[in-house]
């Protein structure tokens, strides 16, 4: 039976993947509290639960962690230039496309994926699972950075005050 801390990460996980990826369906202004809240919140979460993660945990398990970081980082550039960008009341808009929805079904496929590829080598451990808002955020946050960076060179004024 799954812990309590894994069902709650799980969920919470669960919750804002479907909210980010339901915005980015129908679009939204790029502001700078987009860009930061949300990643900024779930990495410290995340930090929090690794922390004591990162004592027990094995070599093979902080390598596979490593690669995780590193993987889904990448998946959150990939999905930051796949996102259109245009203008909407003289303001940047982001809006995902097919390939942004691909790219989150590969990102939940890898980080699932993950989870079990440590189990079946024998490396899983509260690392793995503690991580999970860790990556989460920061695959979000590199997103939000690249889609931020993108939009600045639009040289246009950045959305202030839209949620």
């Amino acid at each position: 039976m799954p812990s309590p801390n894994l069902v709650v990460a799980i969920l919470i996980g669960a919750l804002v993947v479907i909210r980010v990826i339901s915005k980015q369906v129908t679009g939204s202004p790029v502001t700078p509290r987009q860009v930061v809240v949300m990643p900024t919140i779930l990495i410290a979460a995340g930090l929090i639960s690794v922390g004591p993660a990162l004592g027990e945990a094995s070599a093979g398990e902080l390598a596979l962690f490593g690669v995780d970081l590193i993987v889904l980082g990448l998946l959150g550039t990939a999905r930051g230039v796949s996102t259109r960008l245009s203008m909407r009341d003289g303001r940047p808009f982001q809006k995902g496309t097919a390939l942004t929805l691909l790219l989150w079904l590969a990102t939940i496929g890898l980080r699932v994926g993950g989870g079990f590829l440590a189990a079946a080598l024998g490396v899983g451990g509260t690392l793995t699972t503690a991580s999970m808002l860790l990556s989460i955020g920061l695959s979000i946050g590199v997103q939000n950075m690249t889609i931020w960076s993108r939009a600045k060179r639009l040289t246009v004024p950045l959305a202030v005050g839209h949620r």
